[in-house]
């Protein structure tokens, strides 16, 4: 879809847009094919990259410098870091984009940013509207927050990234002694490159989460960056209903598509059966307690329609958490925990003192709607597509 949308946009042939696919051993022949076929559609030219089998030894030498590389991402989100080893060195300027990227845009007009001796262009985080203390290598004083940018779409200066690999390097020895900063590719070239990079305007590379957040709309002449939970099967969502026009022209959209939509319909409606049946079993013979942020609390007793007898525990210090343990001892009570960000800490620290997650306490962000301002998370459908 990415790919496709920047092609849908111009520059039209003779203006040729070549694209380097980066991937792995999973591309399948049949997927290969379907790239090829756009190309083909637009007159354009694609070439792929098996970084797995080109870069064998520097993809070990990155496990090695980071060991939790696998734990917690892949290690395909680390080929950008590749590309100037992979690329012919007749190639001196590229643009990277992720995959997760819908460009509504003429592409030329990205290119023709000159880069001059700068090795990277990029659109800074502060730009995007992102909070400072969302960035913990801005936090601890490491890079100033004017120059952190997001790795999402960048210019590259290949030329002169070309004698940066050591640099690169100790950008990843410097990650793996200090695996707290968690975003490895962007945190990696930010540690080598942020003072030194160009800065580009947002349009070429609004995040959707900021966007929504500011109230900004606009998809017209921009470089869209969304993620799973900007993406849905909403038509009355304006990019939402961009990205269906873009996929829809893809070859990915065929006849198998509806069907695979009614299987993925089918699964979540046999799962919501179940899922009540369970509900049903589960507060047999016991009562709902409820485990609520102070602000909420009202909230809560018009949605779960909470009765005189049940009994609420307001989050608003850290001794709630034991009041909840104490309450569940006696075995008689359900909780239904809404707190949708502290969850997983409630999840483990409940479970270690020997509570069990869908028998004692469950997450109550599982039972809200559209109605209570919780949008259908459809992504697992666009998945199936």
């Amino acid at each position: 879809t990415a790919m496709l949308s920047f092609f849908e946009n111009g520059p039209p042939p003779p203006n040729s847009v070549i694209v380097h696919i980066l991937h792995d051993n999973s591309l399948t022949a049949e997927n290969r094919d379907k790239f090829i076929y756009i190309a083909g559609m637009y007159g354009q030219i694609v070439n792929f990259y098996n970084v797995e089998k080109l870069c064998a030894n520097r993809i070990a030498e990155f496990r090695n410098l980071m060991p939790e590389i696998d734990e917690r991402l892949s290690i395909v989100t680390l080929y950008r870091l590749l590309i100037p080893q992979i690329l012919s060195e007749d190639i001196i300027k590229i643009i990277y984009l992720d995959c997760d990227i819908i460009v509504n845009l003429n592409i030329a007009e990205l290119w023709r940013v000159e880069l001059n001796d700068k090795p990277i262009a990029a659109v800074t985080e502060k730009s995007n509207g992102c909070p400072s203390n969302f960035l913990k290598m801005c936090k601890d004083g490491l890079i100033s927050f004017e120059d952190y940018f997001n790795s999402g779409v960048l210019i590259m200066n290949l030329r002169r990234l070309r004698v940066e690999i050591s640099t690169i390097t100790d950008g990843f020895k410097f990650l793996g002694k200090n695996p707290v900063y968690n975003l490895a590719d962007q945190e990696i070239l930010n540690y080598c490159f942020a003072s030194q990079s160009l800065k580009l305007p947002n349009k070429f590379n609004r995040h959707l989460t900021f966007a929504r957040r500011d109230g900004d709309f606009e998809v017209r002449d921009r470089i869209l960056h969304y993620t799973a939970n900007t993406l849905r099967l909403d038509a009355e969502d304006i990019f939402n209903r961009l990205w269906l026009k873009y996929f829809s022209k893809t070859p990915w959209f065929n006849e198998s598509t509806l069907g695979n939509l009614y299987e993925g319909v089918k699964k979540i409606y046999v799962e919501q059966k179940n899922f009540a049946a369970q509900i049903s079993a589960l507060i047999s013979g016991k009562t709902r307690a409820f485990f609520v942020a102070p602000n909420q609390i009202e909230a809560v007793r018009q949605i779960f329609y909470v009765k005189p007898n049940e009994e609420i525990i307001a989050a608003d210090s850290p001794e709630s958490l034991q009041r909840v343990a104490n309450s569940l001892a006696a075995r008689d009570k359900v909780f239904f925990v809404f707190l949708p960000n502290e969850y997983p800490i409630v999840q483990q620290n409940l479970s270690r003192a020997g509570f069990v997650e869908g028998a004692d306490f469950l997450n109550a962000m599982l039972f809200l709607s559209d109605a209570h301002g919780v949008p259908l998370n459809s992504y697992p459908l666009i998945k199936l597509l």
